[in-house]
C-alpha cells in the first residue's frame, strides 16, 4: 500500500508543480536572473545525474569502468568530437575496462 500512497503523492506533487508553472507571470519570466537559471538547471540536473549513475552503486562510492568511459567521453569533448565519437569513446573505453577487468 505504500507504493500507491508515494505514486498519489508523486501525481499530486507534478500537478502542483505544473499549476505553480501557469500561475508564474510573464514579466517574471523575462528576468535576466530567471532566464539564467533556466538556462542552467538542466546542466547541472544533467551533471548530477551522469555523477549519481557513474560513481555509485548503492549506497557507495565506486570507481570502476564507468568513471574511465566517462573519462573519455570528455577527452573527446576536449578535443571537439562530433556527439556520436563521444558516446562511442565512452562505450569502447567502458567495454575495454570491464573486458580487462573482468
Amino acid at each position: 500500500m505504500n507504493i500507491w500512497i508515494a505514486i498519489a503523492v508523486t501525481v499530486v506533487g507534478c500537478y502542483v508543480v505544473k499549476l505553480v508553472g501557469l500561475l508564474v507571470s510573464a514579466g517574471t519570466l523575462e528576468r535576466p536572473l530567471v532566464q539564467r537559471l533556466a538556462a542552467l538547471l538542466p546542466v547541472a540536473l544533467l551533471a548530477a545525474l551522469t555523477a549519481q549513475q557513474t560513481f555509485a552503486d548503492g549506497r557507495e562510492l565506486v570507481l570502476d569502468a564507468r568513471a574511465a568511459g566517462l573519462a573519455a567521453a570528455l577527452v573527446a569533448l576536449l578535443l571537439r568530437a562530433p556527439f556520436l565519437v563521444v558516446i562511442g569513446a565512452a562505450v569502447v573505453v567502458t567495454a575495454g575496462v570491464r573486458a580487462l577487468t573482468g
